[in-house]
């Protein structure tokens, strides 16, 4: 019996099946279509991406010659606050998906920040009024598409974040997990519920919006009769991939954008340096895990800005040997901006700049630029986490300053850049041996549910080391690299009226 993980992320939907010992028996993936009708405005079609989930299960499956009777259940991860709205008798959504990306409730966000400011919903969500969340993305749907207000409110309407869209689809179930709707602004972290105050002001109706479970569940069974029983968003499953089970753990995950969580345990961590409050796990009927999470927008996003947009590369891969024919950046810094900054700025009317410009500056810079842009930004968040651990530490056991960091995603096959992240941390960067912990999460919940591992220590045996980078870089170096960065950034800010 293998147990299988639906990961659908933000460019494409993989399917992997792993064994008993948390390793790779085979996988699939699909890219999907990636839709710009407006400056700042990012959608995908729902219906691509269940297309897209049901074909890579039935090609990992084909590829290690496993019947669907042989899959003890799927789990599912999924890319967050991306918000679909659809036909409760049809399924058909009433418009293409938002991406968590998209920037066009700026305006909206603005207009809720003049009553309580961007932190009018932070002390029950955790979260700052920003384009990123669900909530407002649900309210400008229903604002925008005819008809859509009253429809949602007689009970024809279902919302669902993109991993209840495929439960519903696989199951019929409307279902969502705690890690996906405490990124909706419109769950209360204590009590684990839509907050009706919320709902209210924002306009959305509670009869449209999924049952929140556990993350670790059968919350029903797919036409072949597999569980699905497992359910985090992404970066959820990344720390739970990476056996960050006690408090004070944590992860990096490297992909279209950058997540750092750090597990704060059983009781919600509140930032005060622009990190967010979120749900880590929950495991069936046991107690909530909370974590703080620093989010950045853009940083594998940005590799491919450079091979799609400009034509600077042929492929991701590539920009690796392209910075590698520079010493350094040759002065310049590329802050990738593209939808405002995210943690620990918040600032929505933020847009990217390259600066530092010579003639001296060629392609290599550019390319070493945009890969030191990731570690920069990780750089910010560690920093604020490492504050907001300071002042909470002393009612938080387990929680210290971060002596080290787990890494995983693409972009951590990327040497010199995992080098450089490194140096500028001033700590060890220690990748994985099983570098896909995002499906590995979603698969250890859902095996879990069914019995098909254990406990949580099973889970830990499985993780190992794969390769670890020690700091190199000289203090003075690293400070003044940074002092640059944090230079750079603040060009950015306020570059829209």
């Amino acid at each position: 019996m293998l147990i299988a993980a639906i990961d659908q992320g933000t460019t494409s939907t993989r399917c992997i099946l792993f064994d008993q010992a948390g390793q790779a028996r085979a996988m699939a993936q699909q890219e999907h279509q990636q839709i710009y009708p407006q400056p700042g405005w990012v959608e995908h079609d729902p219906l691509e991406i269940w297309a897209r989930a049901q074909q890579v299960l039935a090609q990992a499956l084909e590829s290690a010659n496993v019947r669907p009777a042989e899959v003890a259940a799927i789990g599912i991860t999924n890319q967050r606050e991306t918000t679909v709205i659809w036909e409760r008798r049809t399924g058909r959504p009433i418009a293409n998906a938002i991406v968590w990306q998209d920037t066009r409730t700026a305006g909206l966000c603005a207009e809720l920040a003049r009553i309580g400011g961007q932190d009018r919903y932070r002390q029950r969500t955790g979260l700052p009024l920003a384009t990123y969340f669900s909530g407002p993305k649900i309210k400008w749907l229903l604002d925008n598409v005819p008809g859509a207000r009253q429809r949602a409110q007689n009970g024809e309407l279902l919302f669902g974040t993109i991993d209840t869209w495929l439960i519903w689809n696989a199951t019929g179930q409307h279902v969502t997990d705690v890690t996906n709707a405490s990124r909706t602004l419109l769950m209360n972290l204590e009590t684990l519920d839509w907050d009706d105050e919320i709902l209210a002001e924002l306009g959305i109706p509670r009869v449209m919006l999924p049952r929140i479970a556990s993350s670790s569940e059968v919350y029903g069974r797919t036409r072949d009769g597999i569980p699905v029983a497992g359910d985090m968003g992404d970066q959820q499953a990344a720390l739970f991939g990476q056996a960050c089970f006690t408090a004070g753990e944590a992860k990096n995950t490297y992909g279209t954008g950058c997540f750092l969580l750090m597990n704060t345990g059983p009781a919600p961590v509140h930032s005060r340096n622009g990190l967010l409050t979120t749900l880590g796990y929950k495991l069936g009927a046991a107690p909530p895990v909370y974590a703080l999470e620093g989010s950045i927008a853009i940083t594998g996003a940005l590799v491919q800005w450079l091979r799609d947009n400009l034509g600077l590369i042929e492929k991701s891969a590539d920009i690796e040997a392209l910075a590698r024919s520079v010493e350094d950046n040759g002065g310049i810094y590329f802050v990738p901006a593209f939808s405002g900054l995210y943690a620990p700025y918040w600032k929505d009317n933020a847009r990217g700049v390259i600066i530092g410009l010579t003639r001296y500056v060629n392609k290599g810079h550019l390319a070493r630029a945009a890969l030191e842009a990731t570690a920069y930004q990780t750089r910010d968040v560690l920093d604020a986490m490492n504050r907001d651990i300071a002042l909470t530490s002393h009612g938080a056991p387990g929680l210290a300053a971060l002596k080290s960091l787990k890494v995983d995603g693409g972009m951590v096959h990327n040497e010199l850049l995992m080098q450089f992240q490194a140096d500028i941390l001033n700590v060890p960067v220690i990748r994985p041996k099983v570098s896909e912990t995002t499906a590995l999460g979603a698969a250890y919940a859902a095996g879990l549910a069914v019995g098909y591992w254990s406990d949580l220590e099973a889970l830990r045996a499985n993780w190992a080391v794969d390769k670890i980078w020690q700091p190199r870089m000289d203090a003075e170096a690293r400070e003044r690299l940074y002092r640059g960065w944090q230079k750079a950034v603040t060009r950015t800010f306020d570059w829209l009226d």
